[in-house]
């Protein structure tokens, strides 16, 4: 009895969703309703989305690959900053969440879309100089098959981001000032550890937004 609790408190801390983290993806409806949040107009006062860019450093003929584009809120920022010698990948495992960023992307002729799912990101081998997840790894339920996936695709000396939210009080904003301390799954530094756990090496740490969100960068071992 000792040995299978143990072995359920190993998959508890390598698992990624906190519960009840995707209630509000598991439904169209669901889904219909977050797609406000997450291409609202307030959402590049607190995104920073050219910053962001900046910040990964993305640069013009690179292949950048969106995992959980969403709606695909990033994708006009990361399709003007590869320019015309670069390609976009928007990634989601939503066939109406990528229907909306397809449309939202529909004038940048160097944007395609994947349809992965929860456990296989569907990318070719070896295509990405950057690949980033941006507000998802937390809703990840299996971050060992994802991160082989991406691990996969990306180039030699290519490089994979994270930005996600801190599990700390205030962090995400809305009436619970305690919300992400139960949203979230694993703080900056334990998702930092998980990631190198996968075969990855961490090479950059820093506060992107102020006690709001991180960004961690990794190579492939």
């Amino acid at each position: 009895m000792k040995i299978l609790i143990g072995f359920v408190s190993f998959l508890s801390l390598w698992g990624q969703a906190a519960p009840g983290s995707n209630d509000r993806y598991k439904t169209a409806e669901g889904r219909a309703g977050m797609a406000a949040t997450l291409d609202g107009e307030h959402r590049d006062t607190r995104q920073k989305p050219k910053q962001l860019i900046a910040a990964m450093k993305i640069g013009p003929g690179m292949t950048v690959v969106d995992i959980g584009t969403g709606v695909g809120y990033m994708l006009p920022f990361v399709s003007e900053a590869v320019g015309k010698t670069g390609q976009v990948i928007a990634e989601d495992i939503f066939p109406d969440f990528l229907a909306k960023a397809k449309t939202k992307a529909g004038a940048f002729g160097n944007v395609s879309f994947v349809l992965g799912s929860d456990r296989d990101v569907k990318l070719d081998a070896g295509i990405a100089d950057l690949i980033f997840i941006l507000d998802a790894y937390h809703h990840f339920d299996f971050p060992a098959e994802m991160m082989a996936g991406i691990r996969k695709a990306l180039k030699p000396g290519g490089q994979l981001a994270i930005v996600d939210y801190y599990k700390r009080p205030g962090a995400m904003a809305g009436a619970d000032p305690n919300f992400a301390l139960h949203h979230i799954r694993l703080d900056e530094a334990g998702v930092v550890d998980q990631i190198e756990g996968f075969g990855f090496r961490s090479v950059r740490r820093e506060e992107f937004l102020p006690k709001s969100q991180y960004l961690a960068v990794f190579e492939k071992k």
